[in-house]
């Protein structure tokens, strides 16, 4: 390992916030036990708030963000890591509580590590990233919980809201896959046909979800992968058929939901909340080794762009503000 390595560095002095590339030496890293040559880390949205001004997330300055990475194992005192090891990291606070991927290096504790399955590649574990393993875990939830877990009935319609960003593109390719008729909740009508190619059957404009829902609806959906809350939830809830599942994970509409337990006890509707941060690592490894088969990254690398740390800082702000779209990859060697 060499002993001096570019990152990305956080820092706060009252209340101004600094973000710089600099050179930084090894022994500038103190979290784990297992040293990773970083080649890819991803910018999501949560990077997008820590850069900002720390999210109140980051507790001590300065600070290494990037809360996903991929790379090589350098060095390890961890038993289930050796030198050579391709690794992926997503969640445990990583870039939050603990230095991130906006790094060279990466130093972390070895059981927040997954081994990369041989169906992937490092490049394509982070055109993943956080948001695909989420969507990973949205899917499986929505369907296979329902049809294996639960031994219900088959899951055949399902709807996506926040159809047009990272999770609930990747969903929609997921569930799509996965035999379902999915159908695509925009608020972007640009996208119809690039969720259509994705594996869409139907898109709807999310002004469609955002009428005040009734207590229950007519049953439309077999499960539902909900990525927005607030009115777009309540109305997927009523609208959700016996036993169905909802995989919930995230906000972006309102953190607010005003429902009765209508769904719940008279049709038995679950709405399950999905959190990638802390998720087992055996769940981790399963969902990781399906990738591969539920995922077209040829499609998804079209929507994909690759940038350097320097320019980490030019587009956090714009993906503030719902100026970019698609996703970015960090190449760490570029």
């Amino acid at each position: 390992m060499s002993d001096q390595f570019k990152a990305l560095v956080l820092n706060q002095e009252g209340d101004n916030f600094s973000r710089e590339v600099k050179s930084l030496d090894k022994s500038f890293l103190k979290h784990g036990d297992v040293t990773v040559k970083v080649q890819y880390s991803g910018l999501n949205y949560k990077d997008a708030l820590i850069l900002k001004n720390g999210a109140r997330l980051v507790k001590e300055f300065p600070h290494i963000p990037g809360i996903d990475f991929s790379g090589v194992v350098e060095e390890s005192d961890h038993k289930d890591f050796k030198p050579g090891d391709e690794i992926i990291l997503t969640g445990w606070r990583v870039g939050e509580i603990y230095f991130g991927g906006y790094s060279q290096y990466a130093k972390v504790n070895g059981d927040f590590l997954v081994k990369k399955p041989k169906t992937l590649s490092l490049k394509e574990s982070m055109i993943m990233g956080t948001a695909g393993f989420t969507a990973l875990q949205c899917s499986f939830t929505t369907k296979t919980t329902r049809e294996e877990l639960l031994l219900g009935e088959k899951v055949q319609n399902v709807i996506v809201s926040g159809a047009s960003g990272g999770v609930g593109s990747m969903a929609v390719m997921i569930l799509n896959k996965l035999g379902c008729e999915v159908t695509a909740v925009t608020g972007k009508d640009s996208n119809k046909d690039y969720l259509k190619s994705i594996g869409a059957k139907n898109v709807v404009n999310t002004s469609e979800l955002m009428k005040d829902s009734r207590p229950l609806d007519k049953g439309l959906w077999d499960g539902a992968v909900d990525t927005v809350g607030g009115k777009v939830l309540e109305n997927i809830l009523s609208q959700t058929k016996d036993a169905g599942i909802i995989a919930a994970c995230g906000n972006a509409a309102n953190i607010k939901l005003n429902t009765t337990v209508m769904p719940f006890i008279i049709r038995g509707v679950k709405l399950w909340g999905i959190n990638s941060v802390t998720a087992s690592i055996k769940r981790r490894q399963f969902l990781w080794n399906e990738a591969g088969k539920l995922l077209d990254f040829e499609t998804l690398s079209k929507s994909v762009k690759e940038i350097n740390l320097e320019e980490v800082i030019d587009i956090y702000p714009k993906m503030l503000k719902g100026e970019t779209s698609g996703r970015y990859i960090i190449n760490l060697d570029k």
